[in-house]
């Protein structure tokens, strides 16, 4: 019940919540009044005026009197028109008009507002857009609402773009409402105390709003606290909002330490901020301008604990005479309000619920300072200095995210002196230069590149010259020795000039680009708005009287995780140790799953694998099993141990009966349920030992009877990898819900097509849309619009996309670019504009295959698509559409390359599997070497015939039921590493005292040997391309086509000999790897052959016979017999040579001779042959015990499965998959 309570208070939490301040604030719902229709004249004022009659005042919406309109006397960048409307009012529109009957309109201008006439603010749209679209035509309205509203009593139109066979001209009418607002000023020595009763606090949340504006970063902005020290704190740190909220750890939060939530940025502008904070318990909502952020605090006291009382602007503890830590708030609050009650208007009531801390005032001045805006590297200011004074003054505060920039030049004219102050790294450098060279570097401060405001003080009198910032003297201040100090003409603030200008200063390239404002030089503040008419000094590519730096990261576009970094104009996410890529972060670095890592030909193994993509998940550690035929279900015994044998099998035997007969239905595998088939199969079978049985007691005891059911699974492969649709003609699709991709979106796919054309998904809005298509038989194309117009990359591929062959698609879209990469071709990027159009808006239907005019459509196969992460079921959809069938078969055209060795592709209903049936190797791709340790006199050796039936004349018998086999060419592969000469690598006989014969001769060189006709002597052909017996690992591969015989090794020195003793090999007997004794070979084969083979072999490989793993694999043929010491080795390419210690497998050698039980795990088998008698007499009693154990064992496995087949009652399980 606890828990039940809990979700719906937090569902609470998340419900539009009632905006308290709407009581005062005016109707939002009836808000569209013209306000600028009536106005007097005087209401009106611009820039400058083209003539009397073309002055502002005529710039009325739709009148013709005047000129018709306002136009300026020059038409730039630099002008604007300024509406005063009386007082704070609430905007909601606005309307354009160019000038009556003429050729002036402007085409896209800047709105900006303000409460004093100073200070301006811009407005912004869609987080970046800050223009507004104007006219194209004279006399046409434009009309654009605001969302959301401003308040505000000044309007500015900064016009930005104007027909350019005319001039500016506007007329504009705006519309809005009046907006009555309660405020009360702090001055940073004073605070409210509000005290209420128990029944003031509502049982399902607390509710507190309230606007603020300040030009102070830090203060503190309400306060409640408990008996316990527990504490709920709102406060502004650096021009952000921190949230505190603790069970009682302290009286209040260090002054370092970290807010539970930080929200905001820039926020001591002098300008308003609406915030909303809701509490239930330890879950917050903490809204600040539109950006709401929901948190649960981790602490144990709940809020509930709290006194009934709360302090605004500071904390109040009446009675005592306490100094905290934390700065009061210095600034307006507006509209307070406390679970509805209207607390600025109790405290103008003398309520005495409300205690009154120093002095407030219930009004809001205006400080009138004047910041300007250095928009570019090319913009400067340049301001006239005292002139014949014996000292130098200049003073400003400047704020900037760029970490290098020029803050201020001049000259000192007396003593020849250049002096430059500028950022770089984000620390303030003072360079000093004489006749052109540098005199010497003070560098102070750190950071100063964080878009706080920091103020520097610059002096030099007499022989000393003093910089500081922020007032550290103690670390900033730094003295210089000069014979005499002469102010400069003229200081440059901002961009330096460059010499070709005149100035003669000397400094760094870079221009600066920020804010300054409270500039003063000598003991005179410099009036910026005489700057902005032109009667003090000149400027470039300046905005005054505003501020216009904006946080880039705020909203931060920068994903899972990755820290946002910015400059002036751009934003950068740090993506390290994050497991994305991208400009923000976005796309994944590793597979979705282990399917995906199999299909580009990965072995098993760890691997990191993201399961949603670029969704919100993190990539996770996983081992990835990528070996078909491992038994996928499996079952937990009585103590809890893992079986993964089934029914009338055997323990360890990880397999099904099937598997045991050879009746699975697909051949690669041990267990019915182990292929991955689309239909329904099983495994039945009768489990007999009792011991594993998951259900203890009396199941031995006859008639009783016992059930269980079916453990966990353990899941693999990716059903969205192969979820697949086929579309037959072109004017089918697939539809699927609107995507919703607004700042970022990735679409990922796979094609496979013979078309030449065709569209692959398209989604559209009223103007907005995204379509990625295949343009022509090389192009793949992504175009899309957000607004800014339609934009397109294409990537071209040298070979056609048209091949009938998997193709994989991937296209982002976010915020700072747009990408297109196909299969590995080069990734296709396009940066977005700046201050541009971000939001992509889409309403239609996802049309996947096709269009919304059934035009162009796609004629092909479409697999795994996702967006954003997220996988679409094709599949299910194609189910229920005409034209579109479910899944797409011929994926071996594909990914045959991934079978290799020789290994076949076969196809699967999801998928493909390397069938390593006749090739030397093993493994999901049939590239995991099979390899041996050969010691000294041991052998191995596969039968081509089976002679259980021959009678004494069974060679006889063997060459003639086999005569008419007769090979004209085969293949031989082999690798191996030794150190021993002569050895004998391979030997192939036949019943025609035919044979081949591989040697290293002694000295370490290549020889082969060809008896194709046993009348006639054998050819021999010795192969010098190294000494190959140097224990490094060789590869050799021969193939002959008749009398024709290419030989390889190490798969680059080849040669190719001609056969003269035959051409065709007859009825095959055997091959043996290792010692042989062959009465009828040639001497050289001969020692060889009495020498063996000791060393590493693998990969042996004759025709379609592989004896290594028919030797080394459980379950193979009868048909080999191993002589001593063979053991199964990892590696032979990464293994050791004879004398070391080789890393060996103890894989079980069926046929093996000589073998003494188990062994430790890396410890070869041991030979049983030697001198001791008592040895040998061990031996051979331990052999014959095994025999005796095996006969056994069939005689109970014969039974076993005779009761099963007869009887199917006892313990029986059937397991679907």
């Amino acid at each position: 019940m606890a828990s039940l309570t809990g979700a719906f208070l937090k569902m609470l939490l998340l419900l539009p919540t009632q905006n308290w301040s709407l009581v005062v604030a005016g109707n939002p719902y009836n808000c569209d009044e013209p306000l600028v229709s009536t106005l007097p004249g005087a209401s009106f004022s611009s820039s400058s005026e083209l003539s009397s009659s073309h002055g502002p005042g005529f710039a009325r919406l739709n009148r013709r009197d005047g000129a018709g309109g306002w136009s300026p006397l020059v038409s730039d960048k630099y002008q604007w028109l300024q509406i005063d409307l009386g007082e704070r009012m609430e905007v909601t529109a606005m309307a354009t008009q160019g000038g009556y009957g003429s050729s002036n309109w402007v085409t896209s201008y800047l709105l900006m507002f303000s409460d004093s006439g100073r200070n301006w603010k811009q407005y912004r749209r869609e987080e970046s857009i800050w223009g507004f679209p104007g006219n194209t035509n004279a006399d046409s309205v434009v009309h654009y609402r605001l969302q959301p509203p401003i308040e505000a009593r000044f309007l500015r139109f900064l016009p930005g773009a104007w027909n350019p066979k005319g001039r500016i001209g506007m007329r504009i009418e705006v519309y809005g409402c009046a907006y009555r607002s309660e405020v009360v000023d702090f001055d940073g020595q004073s605070s409210l105390l509000y005290r209420f009763d128990q029944k003031s606090v509502s049982p399902i949340r607390d509710a507190i709003s309230l606007k603020f504006k300040t030009m102070q970063s830090d203060g503190l902005l309400l306060h409640r606290e408990g008996q316990k020290g527990n504490h709920m704190t709102l406060e502004l740190i650096k021009g952000k909002l921190g949230f505190f909220i603790n069970s009682g750890e302290t009286t209040l939060p260090p002054t370092d330490a970290q807010a539970d939530l930080t929200l905001g940025s820039l926020l001591d502008d002098e300008h308003w901020h609406s915030v909303l904070v809701e509490v239930l318990d330890t879950h917050v909502n903490l809204t600040v301008d539109r950006h709401t952020h929901h948190f649960q605090a981790k602490r144990g006291s709940s809020y509930w604990d709290l006194n009934f009382e709360i302090s605004f602007g500071g904390i109040q503890v009446p009675g005592k005479s306490l100094t905290f830590p934390h700065k009061n708030f210095h600034g307006c609050l507006e509209n307070l309000y406390y679970n509805g009650v209207d607390i600025i208007e109790l405290a103008r009531e003398h309520n005495p619920q409300i205690i009154i801390m120093g002095n407030v005032s219930f009004s809001c001045p205006h400080p009138q300072t004047v910041p300007v805006t250095f928009l570019s590297s090319k913009s400067y200011l340049a301001l006239p200095g005292n002139s014949g004074e014996e000292k130098v003054s200049v003073t400003f505060q400047f704020r900037t995210w760029n970490r290098v920039g020029c803050l201020l030049s001049a000259a000192l004219r007396r003593d020849s002196l250049d002096l430059v102050l500028f950022l770089k790294d984000g620390k303030l450098k003072l360079s000093l230069y004489h006749l052109g060279q540098l005199l010497r570097d003070i560098v102070t401060g750190a950071g100063l590149n964080d878009g706080q405001w920091h103020s520097v003080s610059l002096s030099a009198e007499g022989n000393h010259l003093s910089v500081m910032v922020d007032g550290e003297l103690a670390s900033a201040a730094h003295t210089l020795l000069l014979r005499q100090t002469d102010s400069g003409d003229t200081y440059y603030f901002g961009g330096c000039p460059d010499n070709s200008s005149g100035s003669g200063l000397h400094g760094p390239p870079w221009g600066f680009q920020g804010c300054l404002r409270l500039i003063s030089i000598g003991d005179r503040a410099v009036d910026l708005i005489s700057v902005q008419q032109g009667a003090l000094g000149s400027f470039s590519d300046l905005q005054i009287d505003a501020c216009g730096i904006t946080d880039r990261c705020l909203p931060s576009y920068c994903e899972h995780g990755s820290e946002c970094s910015q400059s002036w104009d751009n934003f950068s996410c740090d993506c390290t140790d994050t497991g994305y890529v991208g400009a923000t972060c976005h796309s994944p670095l590793y597979q979705q799953s282990c399917e995906a890592h199999k299909h580009k030909g990965n072995p098993s193994g760890l691997y990191y694998i993201d399961a949603d993509g670029s969704g919100p998940l993190g990539p996770f550690l996983v081992y990835c099993n990528m070996t078909d035929g491992t038994p996928l279900s499996w079952w937990l015994g009585r103590t809890n141990e893992t079986h993964t044998y089934w029914g009338g099998s055997l323990p360890d035997a990880q397999k099904c009966t099937c598997g045991l007969e050879g009746t699975c239905t697909e051949s690669q595998y041990y267990c019915n349920c182990d292929a991955d088939r689309s239909e329904w199969t099983s495994n039945t079978g009768a489990l007999s030992p009792k011991e594993h049985l998951p259900v203890t007691g009396d199941v031995g005891r006859p008639d009783s009877e016992t059930a269980y059911t079916l453990g966990p699974l353990l899941c693999q492969g990716d059903k969205s990898f192969w979820n697949a649709a086929s579309f037959n003609t072109e004017t089918s699709y697939l539809h699927f819900p609107t995507f919703h991709g607004e700042f970022t979106a990735d679409v990922g796919f796979f094609f496979k097509t013979t078309a030449s054309s065709g569209v692959f998904v398209e989604n559209l809005g009223i103007t907005d849309f995204f379509r990625i298509e295949l343009r022509a038989p090389a192009e793949v194309t992504f175009s899309f619009d957000v607004g800014n117009g339609p934009c397109e990359i294409t990537v071209q591929s040298p070979t056609p996309f048209n091949d009938n062959r998997w193709h994989h698609v991937r296209a982002e879209r976010n915020v700072k670019e747009a990408s297109l990469q196909v299969d590995q071709l080069p990734q296709r990027t396009q940066a977005a504009p700046p201050d541009g159009h971000v939001r992509l808006q889409l309403n239609s239907q996802l049309f996947v295959g096709g269009t919304a005019t059934r035009q162009r459509g796609f004629l092909g196969c479409l697999r795994s698509l996702q967006l954003n992460g997220m996988a679409l079921d094709l599949e299910e959809r194609a189910t229920m559409t005409p034209g579109v069938e479910p899944g797409c078969p011929g994926h071996c055209s594909s990914y045959r390359h991934l079978c290799r060795n020789g290994g076949r592709c076969r196809e699967k209903p999801r998928g493909i599997a390397c069938d390593c049936t006749f090739s030397a190797y093993i493994g999901p791709f049939c590239s995991d070497e099979i390899s041996a340790y050969f010691e000294t006199g041991s052998s191995v050796t596969y039968n081509f015939q089976e002679h259980d039936t021959l009678s004494e004349n069974s060679s006889s018998l063997a060459a003639s039921s086999h005569g008419d086999v007769t090979l004209t060419r085969e293949e031989v592969t082999l690798s191996f590493r030794t150190t021993r000469t002569p050895s004998l690598l391979l030997y192939v006989s036949s019943f025609h005292e035919e044979y081949l014969s591989v040697v290293l001769a002694k000295n370490g060189s290549l020889q082969i040997r060809y008896k194709l006709d046993k009348h006639q002597e054998p050819d021999a052909f010795n192969f010098d391309f190294r000494h190959l017996a140097d224990g490094d690992f060789h590869q050799v591969k021969i193939n002959r086509e008749e009398g024709v015989v290419f030989v390889e090794v190490n798969q680059s020195s080849r040669r190719q000999v001609i056969l003269t003793s035959g051409t065709e090999f007859n009825a095959l007997k055997s091959l043996v790897l290792g010692k042989l004794e062959a009465p009828g070979a040639d001497p050289d084969t001969r020692r060889a052959g009495a020498h063996g083979f000791t060393g590493c072999l693998s990969a042996v490989r004759f025709g379609w016979a592989t004896p290594l793993k028919a030797a080394l694999l459980l379950g193979g043929p009868a048909r080999v017999t191993i002589r001593g010491h063979v053991a199964a080795a990892a590696r032979c390419a990464a293994g050791a040579v004879p004398g070391s210690s080789p890393r060996e497998l103890t894989w079980p050698l069926p046929g093996s001779t000589g073998r003494s039980g188990p062994t430790e795990e890396g410890e070869p088998l041991k030979d049983a042959g030697g001198s001791d008698s008592a040895v040998i007499g061990g031996v051979i009693a331990v052999v014959i015990f095994i025999m005796l154990c095996i006969t056994a064992i069939a005689i109970h496995i014969y039974q076993q499965r005779k009761l099963y087949k007869e009887n199917e009652s006892g313990i029986s399980k059937k397991e679907e998959c």
